[in-house]
Parts: structure tokens; C-alpha cells; sequence
């Protein structure tokens, strides 16, 4: 199977043998970030540096002046973590010498700097606490923002797809800086409902599809009183949302979503087309649970694969985890549909590295046609041997 590996410029930039040492563990393409979230990375391997902390959300390129001028909304450069004007295209010529195909890694609706410069974009929840790391994709302001970002941080010289991250809703789950989120156990259940937004153009969307948004923000902070109380137990998935919120209210709250994310979804897969090349490929990371938010989007993929050419599904975490991912979603492929199985391979990250070839069989087997390696700049050593030794095998 094809496959492509993670990186960031930071990886390549400034080492002159991070191109080659990719190429040698067997991986034909890259997927290289070119607009990413705020992080702090191991370089373990960098002849100049340990640890890189980017500090914002940015893009690793210039961004088009022209493009952006005069608007509210509009990325961010990246600063000295990048550690080159033009980042994504230093490291993608140096990647693309040693024989490797470029994608760009396009980091979406995922931004706390947005949010906290412009605190009317966020995602504001039942109790009023906005979340600012997450811009919320009703508002017209940040749908035009998140399209005319996708179409320009995917489509850079050479690249020959994409992979969009972040196409949807983001929530309340979150790498945050000293997170302290985990004392009370929210289930599926509780992290939809926390991850509801009642900002003024949601409370609009929720009343056209027939809710009253007083009622329902009322409704959800009723039905997380047992959650507060200790009890998250229940069934799991849209049955466990019905179990808190009610059938009606459920369905209502999960069509406004839905709907919302689709428009965005359908306006950046069409934004990049109209920028790139033909046979620019594009790529979304999903999830096909709809309800689910966050990097991976919730998507139905019967409606994304008619406009996406495939999907990029996690597939780390066991058999069950992969047939939850392409169970549903290999029905809907086309004959050209790229249905890519994602693994972490970086072992102190929950990666499994060393059953790469037994689980790649397996996603196989469930009609994955692609692989992606989560991350070649983050493993370690010993890490990528045994990914070499997994793709001789595959």
C-alpha cells in the first residue's frame, strides 16, 4: 500500500539528512504541515535543536498579502520556530529531491490564537465558557477565513494533494497547555454535549431547524447534572446522546451541526480544486461517527466521499478501532476512493510501531488502500526501525 509519513519543516530545515532518513523507511510520500496549531515537538535526531515550541497557530510559508489584506481574520506568520522564511517549501524541495511525493498538512477550524484575539469566533458552550482554541464554523466570518486558508495553505509549488485537518466542528477535547480537564469522566455523551455551541449565529441555526435554543442549552446543562454528580455510565455513541438529551433534541442539535459542517466542508474541497492543479488530490481527516469533533471531523461519508477523493480515518487502538473507522465508510468508496488507515508510530505516544505490518493487514482487510505513519519527526530511533522493517514486510 502507499504510504506517507508526518512531518513538519522544523524536521527537515537545518538537518541535511532528514530527506534521506525519511526515504529510508521505505514510505513513498510525505505529508508535510503547511498551516499547523500551536505545539512543542521533539526533534530527537536535529543536528541544531531538541525541541521546537511553536508558540501560535501559524502558517509556515508567506502568506499572500494580497490575499489577506485588510481582513480581520487571517493566519498567522510563523515565527523563529520555523526556522525559515519559507519553511513548507524548504523542507518540501529537500524532501522531493530524495524522491519522496509532497502533500501539504493543513491544520483547519483548530486556532487559539484566533480565539483569543478575537473572542466572538469561538465556540461558546451551554454555560457560557467560550473555547477559544476552537472557531466556530456557523459564524460567515470564519467559514470565509477557514476556506480561503485551505485553498491557500494546501495548494504551495509542487505539492501533489492535500490533507485537510480540522474540516468541522471542534470541541471541548483539547491538548491544552496543563490541561486539568480529565477530573470528572466524560464519555461520548458528555463530550458531544459539552462541545455544543450557543453563540448567537448557532442559537439562530438551532431555532430554523426547530429548536428553541434557550430550551435546549437548558436541556443539555440538565442532563450533565449526573455527569457532574460522578455518573458518565450509559451506552456510548448517538444512543448514549438520546439517553441525556432526548431523541428530539438530539436529532435537531445533530442536523444544525451537521449541516453547518457540510457547507464548510463543500466550500474548501471546491476552494482548493478551483487553486490547484488537475489531479490535485485532496484529502480530509474524519471521522465517520458524525457527532465526533475535533481534529478528526464527524462526517457522513456517504456525502464527504462525493467530494473528497478519500478520507484519512485513525486507526490506532486495536481491530476494534479500525472496524469502527472502515466499516462504515468502505461501503461508500469509488473505485479511485483513498480510504487511508492513520497509525501512530511513535510508541511513547500510545503507537504500536512494532505490529505496523499485522495492523495494516488487518485495516486492509477492511478495505483501508493507503497508510499514514503518525509521526517520522516524533519517533524515536527505535521507532522508525521497526517501521522499516514493517513496509519491507507490507
Amino acid at each position: 500500500m502507499k504510504t506517507s509519513a508526518f512531518l513538519y519543516p522544523w524536521d527537515v530545515v537545518g538537518d541535511p539528512e532528514a530527506a534521506a532518513r525519511v526515504a529510508g523507511l521505505g514510505v513513498q510520500q510525505v505529508t508535510l504541515a503547511s498551516a499547523y496549531h500551536s505545539t512543542r515537538a521533539l526533534t530527537p535526531r536535529h543536528p541544531r535543536h531538541r525541541v521546537v515550541t511553536a508558540e501560535h497557530a501559524a502558517v509556515l510559508y508567506p502568506p499572500d498579502e494580497h490575499r489577506w489584506q485588510g481582513r480581520e481574520l487571517r493566519p498567522y506568520p510563523a515565527g523563529r520556530w520555523a526556522a525559515a522564511e519559507d519553511a513548507y517549501q524548504v523542507a518540501a524541495d529537500a524532501l522531493a529531491a530524495a524522491g519522496l511525493e509532497v502533500h501539504t498538512w493543513v491544520v483547519l477550524a483548530h486556532n487559539s490564537r484566533l480565539g483569543a484575539e478575537h473572542p466572538h469566533t469561538s465556540v461558546v458552550n451551554a454555560y457560557g465558557d467560550q473555547y477559544p482554541w476552537a472557531p466556530c464554523i456557523a459564524r460567515p466570518d470564519v467559514r470565509r477565513y477557514l476556506v480561503d486558508l485551505a485553498a491557500e495553505a494546501a495548494v504551495r509549488p509542487g505539492a501533489a494533494g492535500t490533507e485537510l485537518e480540522s474540516l468541522g466542528w471542534y470541541g471541548l477535547a483539547h491538548l491544552h497547555a496543563h490541561d486539568k480537564t480529565a477530573g470528572v469522566p466524560l464519555g461520548d455523551a458528555a463530550q458531544y454535549l459539552m462541545s455544543l455551541c450557543f453563540c448567537g449565529h448557532c442559537r439562530d441555526g438551532y431555532a430554523e431547524f426547530g429548536a428553541d435554543p434557550g430550551e435546549l442549552a437548558a436541556a443539555v446543562r440538565r442532563a450533565l447534572v449526573p455527569v457532574w454528580a460522578g455518573d458518565a455510565t450509559g451506552p456510548a455513541g448517538l444512543p448514549g446522546i438520546a439517553r441525556l438529551l432526548g431523541e428530539e433534541l438530539t436529532v435537531l442539535s445533530l442536523d444544525w451541526r451537521l449541516h453547518t459542517a457540510r457547507l464548510l466542508q463543500e466550500q474548501a474541497v471546491a476552494a482548493v480544486r478551483a487553486a490547484a492543479p488537475a489531479g490535485f488530490q485532496v484529502l480530509m481527516h474524519a471521522d465517520p461517527a458524525a457527532y465526533r469533533c475535533g481534529a478528526n471531523a464527524g462526517v457522513d461519508p456517504r456525502h464527504i466521499l462525493g467530494h473528497t477523493d478519500g478520507l484519512v480515518l485513525p486507526c490506532t487502538g486495536g481491530p476494534q478501532a479500525r472496524e469502527a473507522m472502515l466499516g462504515p465508510t468502505a461501503p461508500h468508496r469509488g473505485p479511485h476512493t483513498v480510504l487511508a488507515a492513520n497509525f501512530t508510530v511513535v510508541g511513547g505516544m500510545g503507537g504500536s510501531p512494532g505490529t505496523l505490518a499485522a495492523d495494516a493487514a488487518h485495516a486492509a482487510s477492511l478495505g483501508a488502500n493507503e497508510l499514514r505513519l503518525y509521526h517520522a519527526g516524533l519517533a524515536s530511533d527505535a521507532d522508525l526501525a521497526a517501521v522499516r522493517g514493517a513496509l519491507r514486510r507490507n
